[in-house]
């Protein structure tokens, strides 16, 4: 009757709890509404905001969310239209390199004597350039069905420029090599004809350079990676194997191959002191190897060769290292002692290139950083630095012309850049045909006379399947 009456009492503010304190004794215990409310709740509530607010999902096969945003997919779409919109205004309009830069002020400058020759051609070579348009190749083989599915790897034009060696990536695997006679690329049509080979091979190309065996540009100096149990090796190719250019001088040769296993660069010299050698970058060590007679120089380094260039009147080889040094090495003294090292360059990081101007006084050089610097080989420092080359980890070649006066390099961001080679001045960006990937970094020749003495001056890039032509306008 008393609990009736107090359970009566509170009302449904509040709930009574029986608790036993012998067998048929009980003790009425009172808890507030508001205390069960909370007690009802769920635990994860009372944890705080923070826990509550995280939530992790799993996106399981077959998910209509199967590619999320990401910061990586969002730079590429920004690059491609970036790419798109400069191929598109190359195409509507032609380049000017400054505001009121054209031929007639430049003339009416020289005329009145602001102007000296010297710097009136630098002028004309820039303003030339900055004309340059695209234009696609024509590419006819003995096996057309063979260039819609070869990739280009790399092109390399030879001293005169009327001939292209050309490394090809099969689709099965492995790659192959061709000869291009540019002698035939003449405007308005553009057409070349490919010399193939049957020559082919499944290891990969590290650095390819033309060797005047014979006669100038006689043979194709070939590094080849090692696979599985097959050793690296240099191979010399013979240009005839493909055409036979001098009928009176080549004979039908047999390709030559060294055996040195892990070569990252190679060099052929045409310097008297190193008559008839080639040079390959090693880990570790460079070695110099006569053709003729078999013998061979090692020379001990503290990391690998990735680059590697003769000097033509002074007895020395320049090498780029891994670590970033650049160091030359003396031809006349021999691999004993420790006087064989002429001079000490150094980069922030691994050096992918290495070209030595005609008076041999200045060496071009290009690192993994992206930094271009021009170095006097007098005193040691570099003189000049060429901003906006992109580069992380690729092996980058530079193609230096003194004649026009320019620097070329491919960036890993796809992009074509040429600079002025004395004030260091960016003068035009090339975008690549084709989207950015690593798989299609463009491979570039330029030259003063492309296809021959009777040539114009231009730029051939490969690129995928397709080779384009920017010729002076």
């Amino acid at each position: 009757m008393g609990e009736e009456a107090t359970s009566r009492t509170l009302g449904s503010d509040s709930m009574i709890l029986k608790t036993g304190l012998t067998p048929g004794q009980h003790s009425p215990l009172t808890i507030p509404a508001t205390v069960m409310t909370s007690l009802r709740q769920p635990r994860l509530a009372q944890l705080g905001p923070p826990l509550c607010q995280k939530r992790y999902f799993r996106l399981l096969p077959g998910h209509n969310n199967c590619n999320p945003l990401t910061k990586e997919s969002i730079r590429q779409k920004e690059m491609e239209s970036k790419r798109l919109r400069l191929l598109q205004e190359e195409d509507r309009r032609k380049k000017i390199a400054r505001m009121g830069f054209n031929a007639s002020s430049m003339l009416r400058k020289s005329q009145l004597g602001f102007l000296n020759v010297t710097n009136y051609c630098h002028l004309a070579h820039e303003l030339r350039l900055s004309c340059m348009e695209r234009k696609k190749v024509q590419i006819r083989s003995m096996d057309p069905s063979a260039l819609a599915s070869d990739r280009f790897n790399l092109i390399l034009a030879d001293t005169n420029s009327d001939r292209l060696f050309t490394v090809n990536d099969v689709k099965v695997g492995g790659s192959k090599y061709g000869i291009i006679n540019l002698q035939s690329l003449k405007t308005p049509t553009l057409k070349v004809f490919m010399h193939e080979n049957l020559y082919f091979t499944n290891r990969k190309v590290n650095s390819v350079c033309w060797a005047s065996l014979n006669h100038l540009d006689s043979h194709i100096l070939l590094c080849l990676m090692g696979l599985a149990e097959t050793p690296g090796c240099a191979t010399l190719l013979p240009a005839s194997l493909f055409v036979n250019s001098h009928p009176g001088i080549d004979r039908p040769g047999m390709l030559c191959s060294f055996r040195i296993p892990g070569a990252w660069s190679c060099a052929w010299s045409l310097n008297i002191q190193a008559n008839n050698c080639f040079s390959t970058g090693l880990s570790r060590r460079v070695l110099l190897t006569n053709v003729v007679t078999g013998h061979r120089q090692s020379f001990g380094t503290n990391s690998d060769v990735l680059a590697q260039q003769f000097a033509l009147m002074a007895p020395l080889l320049f090498n780029g290292c891994r670590s970033g040094e650049i160091f030359a090495i003396d031809l006349r003294c021999g691999n004993q002692g420790k006087g064989w090292k002429a001079t000490r360059l150094f980069h922030d990081s691994a050096v992918t290139s290495v070209q030595i101007l005609q008076d041999e006084q200045y060496l071009m050089a290009s690192d993994m950083a992206g930094k271009i610097k021009l170095w006097d080989l007098r005193t040691t420092k570099h003189v000049r630095q060429y901003e906006g080359h992109v580069n992380e980890y690729a092996y980058l070649p530079l193609h230096v012309h003194e004649e026009e006066g320019i620097l070329v390099a491919v960036g890993q961001d796809c992009y074509t850049r040429i600079w002025s080679l004395h004030d260091a001045r960016l003068l035009r960006t090339i975008p690549s045909p084709y989207p950015a990937s690593k798989a299609d970094i463009p491979s570039v020749a330029f030259s003063s006379r492309l296809g021959g003495s009777r040539g114009a001056p231009g730029l051939l890039m490969a690129v995928g399947q397709d080779l384009y032509c920017y010729s002076y306008s």
